[in-house]
């Protein structure tokens, strides 16, 4: 079944905005307002499924938190109020779709690389109050790979309190696939434990996205280690509330990385429900 065009247009320009911009997400199941710390493109992953165009210069290298302030009060205004759906392209959203599910720190980089990320995350939340919405979620979009680092565990303890939700990436089973997809210097096993010790601490969503990458998909042995670096996880404390299976629906970084066909997708996530028992939501490419 092809998705919505609707969300396939992940633009994170929105008018005159320089970091806050809202998107239809699938994912969501609603309207996510995105808030982009990493304007200056600059992240610590080279993801080959990557939507960020780094050949051209960012026109915005810092972040200016008033002016974020300033966007995301906007646009929640707007959100809360209906008037978005009033502007193209959002006049276009299906009325089961036109709900407001969360603020989400996704952007050009990995956002928890900000230095001011837990100032970003108060704000989102003062916010949030100050419109009334206290069923609006505040979602990290993340590779994991900060979650070590004290001021960004502090930052996610504030989020505990105030409807926050962690969406860590984990795309791949072994280290060779893993450096593969990713394109890091950074191993796999600092993922795994990051992910292992938030999860610890709280439910957490691991996201992950499978595709072709020159006509080929993921082997049925790296599948395998996949489901079994999950069932670790597990284990190991780690509390995975779901899984997303899902793969692109927007252009990417390398022109030969496609869609993985939807019936080795939901081979997948099958593979997942029944190897782990963990709950498992499946997204489709564009066709």
């Amino acid at each position: 079944m092809a998705i919505l065009p609707l969300f396939t247009q992940h633009s994170r320009s929105w008018r005159t905005n320089r970091y806050v911009y809202p998107v239809i997400s699938r994912r969501s199941k609603g309207l996510s307002i995105g808030v982009n710390l990493n304007p200056d493109k600059i992240c610590n992953f080279d993801c080959v499924y990557c939507s960020v165009d780094r050949t051209t210069p960012p026109t915005v290298r810092t972040v200016d938190l008033e002016v974020l302030r300033d966007e995301l009060d906007h646009l929640l205004e707007i959100a809360v109020s209906r008037e978005l759906f009033a502007h193209p392209p959002f006049d276009q959203t299906p009325p089961h779709l036109r709900r407001i599910n969360d603020v989400a720190f996704s952007g050009d980089g990995e956002p928890t690389s900000f230095q001011r990320f837990n100032d970003a995350c108060e704000i989102a939340v003062d916010l949030i109050a100050r419109h009334r919405r206290p069923d609006v979620k505040i979602v990290v979009i993340t590779n994991a790979t900060l979650f070590h680092q004290q001021r960004v565990r502090d930052a996610l303890a504030y989020l505990d309190h105030h409807s926050g939700e962690i969406w860590a990436k984990l795309d791949a089973g072994t280290e060779p696939y893993y450096r593969l997809i990713e394109r890091t210097s950074i191993p796999l096993q600092r993922v795994l434990d990051n992910i292992r010790r938030a999860g610890q601490q709280r439910p957490i969503v691991i996201q992950s996205l499978f595709l072709q990458l020159d006509d080929a998909g993921p082997s049925d042995e790296e599948i395998g280690q996949y489901v079994e670096r999950l069932k670790e996880l597990v284990t190991g404390g780690c509390q995975i509330k779901l899984v997303q299976v899902y793969t692109v629906a927007r252009g990417t970084a390398v022109a030969t990385c496609t869609p993985l066909p939807a019936t080795k997708l939901d081979a997948i996530s099958e593979r997942v429900r029944r190897d782990t028992n963990l709950p498992v939501e499946t997204y489709h490419g564009p066709t």
